[in-house]
């Protein structure tokens, strides 16, 4: 009995220090956002994590074309509520009218282009405090720990999701992301025998996971949401292609 006692003890502290963390539910009868579930099971708890950074790192025009479309999937599950989001930028690599072929209201898109990093910088945080947005994206190469830490304590108070795309960081840090992913270009997928361009298809990296299993998805954006990718009937997305999703 007081072995049983100890346990729930243990399983108590733990779901409060993975709720601390950003891991909105962590028991048994979590929920995850709708159009993230595919993601769950390689985080504590089966649950995606909302309250903190989720960093995006890449490598080459592909991949962080790449992972802008897969940011703009993860938007349009944080958005459904009808939230807004706030995307800052030195050098915007996302193109609005893309948005579309999310289901992302653009208008419900708010872009601040800055002129350095260091604007950059200040204006994430800003943003980060502002309790009634979905989210918060940042296109910001370079990201150390003690900024990093500055911005989990803003998202603490605020229960914003922070989406940092990273493009060719100079040093790969440790930071408080919860999450490191690396976005690559997957073959689109085309009904057989039918013309014009597939939906974007992603291998999604997880390489680091805050006390989590990390894993690799291969996944397509089926029009409204993530799902699995099967490998029938593919072809390579061109370049031009990559940019508009």
């Amino acid at each position: 009995m007081e072995q049983a006692a100890k346990k729930q003890v243990i399983e108590g502290l733990r779901e409060q220090i993975l709720s601390m963390q950003g891991y909105k539910t962590v028991s048994k009868n979590w929920q995850n956002i709708s159009g993230l579930e595919l993601f769950a099971p390689a985080f504590p708890g089966h649950s995606f994590p909302l309250q903190g950074i989720h960093e995006f790192i890449s490598e080459s025009r592909e991949e962080t074309a790449a992972s802008s479309g897969f940011i703009s999937g993860i938007l349009s599950a944080l958005m459904k509520d009808g939230s807004p989001c706030i995307w800052i930028s030195a050098s915007r690599k996302f193109f609005p009218p893309a948005a579309k072929r999310f289901s992302l209201p653009a208008s419900s898109i708010i872009f601040i282009d800055l002129q350095n990093e260091k604007e950059l910088l200040w204006v994430t945080e800003e943003a980060l405090k502002c309790e009634g947005l979905a989210a918060v994206v940042s296109e910001i190469p370079d990201l150390n720990f003690a900024t990093s830490r500055r911005f989990q304590l803003v998202i603490e108070k605020s229960k914003v999701t922070a989406l940092f795309l990273r493009e060719n960081p100079r040093i790969r840090s440790n930071t408080t992301c919860l999450a490191r992913w690396k976005i690559s270009p997957l073959p689109s997928i085309l009904p057989e025998g039918m013309p014009g361009v597939g939906q974007p298809s992603w291998k999604a990296e997880l390489l680091k996971v805050r006390n989590g299993e990390g894993g690799t998805f291969e996944v397509r954006w089926s029009g409204s949401t993530f799902e699995k990718l099967k490998s029938e009937n593919t072809r390579i997305l061109s370049i031009h292609e990559l940019q508009a999703g």
